[in-house]
């Protein structure tokens, strides 16, 4: 199983340059674990898409739908005092957003403090590098 960023997430349901290479990666491994609030961030991603032109009203409805079949399908981070004192923790030691903090540290509950080996599937630098500062092993290793 990897801990999959929002970041991630987006490309798997929508075509972008990375859609391929994150799609054999899901392939290979089709245990997906990912944070409670992913959908959101996905969500702002489709409607920011919508609003700029790009995805048309019924495009960002079918991504929706697509979103809650994904959701049905992988294991999800539940908020709780763990992910929170994880993110704060993160936010001294990293130049991160809050949402990007709460999406390492669910990773960090989900690996019990201890990444080690796990795999974090992320597409976001900042949150790349600090993932793997924190021990994570941060795939896909290049990307466009």
């Amino acid at each position: 199983m990897k801990f999959w960023d929002a970041s991630a997430v987006i490309p798997l349901l929508l075509r972008e340059p990375n859609s391929v290479a994150i799609r054999k990666l899901l392939a290979r491994d089709p245990g997906l674990v990912a944070w409670w609030g992913t959908p959101v961030e996905c969500f702002s991603a489709f409607a920011r898409l919508r609003r700029d032109g790009i995805l048309t009203v019924g495009e960002e409805r079918r991504l929706r739908g697509l979103m809650a079949r994904l959701v049905g399908d992988w294991t999800e981070v539940l908020p709780g005092n763990g992910v929170r004192e994880h993110a704060g923790r993160l936010l001294l030691r990293h130049p991160l957003r809050a949402a990007d903090s709460l999406q390492l540290a669910a990773a960090m509950v989900w690996a019990d403090g201890n990444p080690g080996e796990r795999e974090f599937v992320c597409l976001d630098r900042r949150l790349r590098e600090a993932g793997s500062q924190e021990g994570f092993r941060v795939i896909p290793e290049a990307f466009g």
